[in-house]
């Protein structure tokens, strides 16, 4: 297919664009087979160039022969266009509609974009799971790499090697394989350099409504486990929702065949209600009409805040078994690939130092999210504007950042990285020039050969031109486990993504310059200080020698 086949109108002068907090430009469209774009000749004048794949949905509205477009952003934004004729209108407007809907992944912009850029480091081989095994094999040689799953025809969702317990053979993986949903056997996710426990991830165990047994299962969990001690099985379903999986073939681990194990349900909430939650709240930022009662009706309708603070909630649970209560943790839900993800994940940020390092993050967003086999294709398809029939969409990977965010700003000498670098990585789980979101799991992006045709995210992030935008000023290394808080009064909605369109950021900006000119400052008063301390000694040390007889 050509592109030019769905561009009707591909030019139109004298269009007046209108964008939040930024003076209105005239100036002229135009739509490529990735972009809308709208120059300006006024010197001085930022240029739009809006990625199709970033709209989540367009309105059209007529007044006379004027029409106007209003474009929904998958970043939250909103745009408006005002077009002269009513023609170059609608076929801008049906054109926009058929390139921001495009159906092979391999007509998406990633696979056109060529780097402005030179790659320092290849970001595809940056995390990868041999590099990630070496750390954990100088700290303890209990595990193993297992490469079972190299056809990706035990898992499909599974990346092609995976850490097991080095008691565990091959055969036995096959086995077990069988008895989780999906073929999601239980894999290492953290090992808690403190105390040597462990957290492991997988689906749901296939007992049904029989009560069915696997040993070998049985086996390989028992294998994370020290002599004498037990260990917890984090569900993130309520056991009613368990329950009703027995009756479907899914269930849970019986305590029967587990009796080491004791399980525990920490509800978090499926895609669906997760996603209507995200458009509620979005619709709430969005209306500039509200009274204050009505604002704070409309948020605490949107049920946001409680999820976040449902998965902060698992997250530190998981964390203090594993590091106060010295035992081993299996998470899962039903499929394992979303709110067991989530668990996993911020528990790491709870517990490990290297974790809230700019790298260590990016190696957890590889290791618990890409690799893991998290579906962005499917999760990150709309945004929270789009009119048409939710399939799989859910903001799994959002909130995931909006609870790190949450921690951050409890703790904002702990982290490497700032805010920002937080919403970039949101902006481009949704729409990107980079390849690293596409596909829903590992196997999928083997067949799309993204390696090969399309640039990694992480190439571009960790160049030191990009990363200096993402450091945190106030960051000082802290080697603790960090306990966020999960009372209500503790969590706040995250501005910086839902109300940054709504609002000037100007004072904000200002202030955080401000805070940065006086860090500055004060390392140029410590340098002095210290060498002003070590002239001090040096001419007490000559005293001294003048002094002694």
């Amino acid at each position: 297919m050509e592109f030019v086949e769905l561009i009707k109108t591909p030019r139109v002068d004298n269009v007046i664009l209108h964008r939040p907090f930024l003076p209105t430009v005239e100036g002229t469209l135009c739509l490529t087979g990735h972009h809308l774009i709208l120059s300006s000749r006024q010197d001085n004048t930022e240029e739009l160039w809006l990625l199709h794949s970033n709209i989540d949905s367009i309105e059209k509205r007529f007044t006379g022969s004027m029409g106007t477009i209003i474009i929904r952003c998958k970043d939250l934004r909103i745009i408006q266009l005002d077009i002269p004729g009513m023609d170059e209108c609608l076929n801008i407007s049906s054109s926009i509609e058929a390139l921001s809907s495009l159906d092979s992944v391999t007509l998406m912009y990633p696979f056109f974009y060529r780097p402005m850029f030179e790659v320092i480091e290849e970001g595809w081989h940056s995390f990868l799971p041999e590099q990630e095994f070496a750390l954990l094999n100088s700290v303890t040689d209990e595990w193993r790499l297992s490469y079972v799953n190299k056809d990706y025809s035990l898992c499909p969702s599974y990346p092609q090697i995976v850490t097991v317990p080095k008691s565990i053979d091959d055969e036995l993986l096959k086995k077990v394989a069988m008895f989780r949903y999906l073929g999601r056997f239980p894999v290492l996710s953290y090992y808690h350099k403190k105390n040597g426990m462990v957290m492991m991830r997988s689906s749901q165990p296939l007992t049904g409504t029989n009560g069915r047994r696997c040993k070998e299962d049985e086996k390989l969990i028992n294998a994370t486990l020290r002599a004498g001690k037990r260990g917890y099985i984090i569900d993130t379903r309520s056991i009613n929702v368990a329950q009703q999986a027995r009756a479907r073939g899914g269930g849970f681990e019986q305590e029967v065949h587990y009796p080491q194990w004791r399980r525990i349900h920490k509800s978090i909430e499926r895609c669906n209600i997760l996603q209507e939650s995200f458009i509620k709240l979005v619709e709430a930022c969005t209306d500039q009409s509200h009274s204050v009662d009505r604002w704070l009706s409309k948020l605490e309708a949107s049920n946001w805040l409680t999820h976040v603070k449902d998965i902060l909630t698992a997250a530190c649970l998981a964390a203090q078994c594993v590091d106060r209560e010295g035992a081993s943790v299996l998470v899962h839900g039903s499929e394992g690939t979303d709110s067991t993800l989530q668990v996993t994940s911020l528990a790491q940020i709870i517990l490990d130092p290297s974790s809230r390092s700019i790298r260590g993050f990016e190696a957890l967003i590889e290791r618990e999210w890409l690799q893991a086999g998290h579906p962005f294709q499917l999760r990150c398809a709309q945004s929270a504007y789009s009119s048409s029939k939710q399939k799989a969409e859910a903001p799994t990977f959002m909130l995931f950042l909006d609870c790190v965010w949450q921690i951050q700003r409890q703790f904002p000498c702990s982290f490497e990285f700032n805010e920002l670098f937080l919403i970039m990585l949101f902006e481009h789980s949704y729409a990107s020039q980079f390849g690293t979101y596409l596909g829903n799991n590992e196997a999928e992006r083997q067949r799309l050969k993204l390696q090969e045709k399309t640039v990694s995210l992480w190439s571009w992030v960790n160049r030191p031109t990009e990363l200096e935008r993402f450091v945190n000023p106030l960051f000082e290394a802290n080697s603790l486990v960090i306990w966020p808080s999960v009372a209500p009064q503790s969590l706040q909605l995250w501005e910086g993504v839902f109300l940054r369109w709504n609002r000037s950021s100007k004072y904000l900006d200002e202030a955080y310059e401000e805070m940065i000119h006086i860090i500055e400052q004060n390392k140029e008063l410590q340098t002095k200080v210290n060498a002003l301390r070590r002239q001090l000694a040096e001419l007490e040390t000559e005293d001294g020698i003048h002094e002694s007889p």
